[in-house]
């Protein structure tokens, strides 16, 4: 595998990077996806909104994507925090998900977590 491969990147919600969870973590690789609440041309930041959370992704290695307020973005990148516990995603890939189902998107998600719960927990037993 080259080096530089994306990876998945871990599903997380936006309420979920707090700096006391388990995936707020430097270089952490995660999948993220909100709505589009800024964005900055002249710094390449966006900012998406999800479930009353907020996340800064820098979005300058994004040369292909077309941002518009209020759609739907999911994003895959690393993780870095800031030296005041700010974090922003190192976005490496992008895409607009508009007319995704978020509620049914979280419920799958849950469904994902509680599957590989149990079969990490079988494949120790």
């Amino acid at each position: 595998m080259a080096s530089n491969a994306i990876k998945s990147g871990a599903l997380v919600t936006l309420p979920e990077l707090q700096p006391s969870s388990e995936f707020f973590k430097e270089g952490a690789s995660l999948r993220v996806t909100g709505k589009l609440q800024e964005y900055s041309v002249e710094t390449a930041i966006a900012v998406i909104a999800d479930q009353g959370a907020t996340l800064k992704v820098d979005t300058q290695h994004l040369r292909e994507l077309s941002f518009r307020i209020g759609s739907i973005f999911q994003f895959i990148g690393e993780l870095n925090i800031q030296p005041n516990n700010e974090a922003i995603l190192q976005a490496c890939t992008g895409r607009n998900v508009d007319g995704i189902d978020l509620d049914l998107y979280y419920q799958s998600l849950q469904q994902l977590r509680q599957f590989q719960a149990k079969h990490m927990k079988n494949a120790t037993t």
